[in-house]
């Protein structure tokens, strides 16, 4: 039974978010201040933390800024509806995830197993192209740690990141479609409005950084997807 944190101050709907997840199985602790909420994130109790943006005493971004430092903890950030800012910074700051509100309680639980599956899955054997542990360029990657390290360096990926950093080393100098990226590694289809995939590539390229001779790792081809270019 995985165990939910839920920051957000309004107080009535931590309530009914708590009642419908409980009766689909997970179990849930409910605080209303960004301080409070950094504090219980921290403390390793949890799967995964459901985090407004606009909070007492300190708001989501930093309190995701803070976590991010030392924590790769799971987070579904929930957003203004219609506010693409939001989303934005949130995803930069490394959020797996967001919600807008209002949100249909169906879809907060869809979301939130998608997560909790990419983190959680243990490795297939059917269906993994590479081993267990598989190197390109100077990215090395171990699938059962669910890390990856170039120069021997962690790169600290959230697990989003990760996933869409194996998809496409497992295809390297291929190119691979956005709608199959977003189904493997956000587990749903690609709306023509939704930038998550955008920027959590945009994200990756950035933890990335170039190769040793400057040259791009991951480029976008328009309009079809992204690619991991091989020398």
């Amino acid at each position: 039974m995985s165990r939910i944190l839920i920051i957000d101050d309004d107080e009535e709907l931590c309530e009914l978010v708590s009642e419908y997840l409980s009766v689909e199985g997970f179990t849930t602790e409910a605080v209303h201040d960004g301080e409070k909420g950094l504090q219980k994130a921290l403390s390793g109790d949890y799967e995964m933390a459901i985090l407004d943006v606009m909070l007492p005493r300190r708001n989501g971004f930093d309190v995701l800024r803070e976590l991010r430092k030392t924590s790769k903890l799971p987070v579904l950030m929930l957003t203004a509806k219609g506010d693409d800012m939001e989303r934005i910074v949130g995803l930069e700051i490394g959020a797996d995830d967001y919600l807008p509100k209002p949100f249909n309680p169906r879809e907060l639980v869809a979301r939130l197993r998608a997560v909790l599956r990419r983190v959680q899955a243990a490795p297939d054997e059917n269906q993994r192209v590479a081993p267990e542990t598989f190197r390109v360029d100077d990215i090395e990657v171990s699938l059962t740690g669910r890390s990856a390290r170039i120069g021997g360096e962690d790169t600290n990926l959230t697990a989003v990141e990760f996933d869409l950093l194996v998809a496409l080393l497992e295809q390297a100098g291929k190119v691979v479609k956005k709608e199959d990226l977003s189904r493997r590694v956000l587990d749903r289809s690609l709306s023509p409005f939704d930038r998550s995939l955008d920027m959590h590539v945009s994200n990756l390229r950035k933890k990335l950084g170039p190769r040793p001779d400057q040259t791009e790792r991951i480029k976008t081809i328009r309009s079809v997807g992204y690619i991991y270019t091989v020398l």
